[in-house]
């Protein structure tokens, strides 16, 4: 038996951040060191390149705010998720999977990179605009340096969760499907989500 975890609008959504974050993150590593610069290759050249990262950008933190505000409610911190968390290193290392709490829709790890893509994309939105010299060629060059450092910091932070949200996603095997089909097998939501798992056994069907 299979249960429905995303709509397709959800996941359509859920792709158009993955590619403007591919897009985005390939061109604003071009202008991290110069040895990265040869990906700008891939945007036509630098100067392109330069035009299409802000751009690039605010396009992946709009189409994220449409994710997040439908994905918040679910995302709130709640009793379990502490529980989840003091008992995830025995869950890491296969050395206590039984006793682990309990998670909902979404484990406390889960709801770690949910806010901590909140916080880092408010950051970038917020510091690419201090700099952003195609629109603001003013502004004060002590708060434009703390605004590029600031960005670069938050962009590899972003990153870094990025690449343990796709590590989590292969490592826990059947979480790929929820993104591809929208759906989970019945066995996979008992496992890995036993209170959503039986939130959505109780709902009604439509």
């Amino acid at each position: 038996m299979l249960l429905q975890r995303y709509r397709d609008s959800q996941r359509l959504n859920h792709w158009l951040i993955v590619l403007l974050f591919l897009c985005a993150g390939l061109s604003g590593l071009a202008f991290f060191h110069p040895s990265l610069f040869f990906l700008s290759n891939l945007f036509g050249g630098g100067p392109w390149t330069r035009v299409l990262h802000p751009y690039l950008g605010l396009g992946m933190v709009i189409a994220f705010a449409f994710l997040a505000a439908r994905m918040w409610r679910d995302n709130l911190w709640i009793s379990a998720d502490s529980q989840w968390m003091r008992q995830s290193p025995a869950m890491i290392t296969g050395a206590g999977k039984e006793g682990v709490q309990p998670a909902a829709k979404y484990n406390a790890g889960q709801k770690i990179v949910f806010w901590v893509m909140v916080v880092t994309l408010t950051l970038l939105l917020v510091t690419g605009f201090m700099f952003w010299h195609a629109w603001f060629p003013e502004g004060n060059i002590l708060m434009r340096r703390i605004a590029v450092v600031l960005h670069s910091a938050s962009a590899a932070i972003l990153i870094l969760t990025i690449i343990i949200h796709v590590y989590a996603a292969i490592w826990v095997k059947g979480s790929f499907r929820a993104m591809t089909r929208g759906t989970v097998t019945d066995t996979w939501a008992a496992h890995h989500h036993p209170l959503w798992h039986k939130e959505a056994k109780e709902r009604p069907r439509a």
